[in-house]
């Protein structure tokens, strides 16, 4: 959705230090409150994917990731809800984080207090940028959201990747 991509473009163009300089803490999250994690999507716009289609390795990795994602909010206290009353939707959708609200409808038909949803962009077989992105139902806004860039496509990379956003904006280092 476009408030998504706003607040990558933006992240990206601001300086590291100025972009958390004097940033306010996001608020803590309602942990009893159930979460729609709708996966991640994977976006290929190298070169390599429109000559070869997608690849075992990445499919697996992203497998890889939500496994990581899921485990992480289980293991922080939170609730990931079952998905088969919007199954038949979400296998419809291409990318639920660019669907013009199929997100939030699904959330709120399940009865969510959260979204969460993801991407990974391989933009060429070293650059790869992964986003995260909590919303707050009913009304859809984000409470939290990172991207980070990483290099190298390997199953260590896209962990290390995913951890940072994890550990450093959603939980924290304990």
């Amino acid at each position: 959705m476009l408030r998504h991509l706003a607040l990558t473009i933006l992240l990206a163009a601001l300086p590291f230090g100025a972009a958390h300089a004097g940033a306010p803490e996001a608020p803590p999250l309602d942990r009893k409150g159930p979460v729609a994690f709708l996966g991640l999507a994977f976006l290929d716009t190298s070169t390599e994917g429109a000559y070869f289609g997608a690849r075992e390795d990445e499919t697996a990795r992203l497998a890889l990731l939500r496994d990581e994602v899921a485990r992480r909010f289980r293991s922080e206290g939170f609730t990931l809800m079952d998905l088969p009353p919007v199954a038949a939707e979400l296998e419809a959708t291409v990318n639920p984080a660019k669907c013009y609200g199929c997100d939030l409808r699904m959330g709120r038909k399940l009865g969510a207090a959260y979204v969460l949803e993801g991407e990974v962009q391989k933009v060429s077989n070293l650059i790869l940028s992964m986003n995260l992105v909590l919303l707050e139902l009913p009304e859809g806004r984000m409470v939290r959201g990172r991207s980070v860039d990483i290099r190298s496509n390997t199953d260590e990379s896209w962990l290390r990747g995913i951890r940072y956003i994890l550990d450093n904006h959603y939980f924290g280092k304990e």
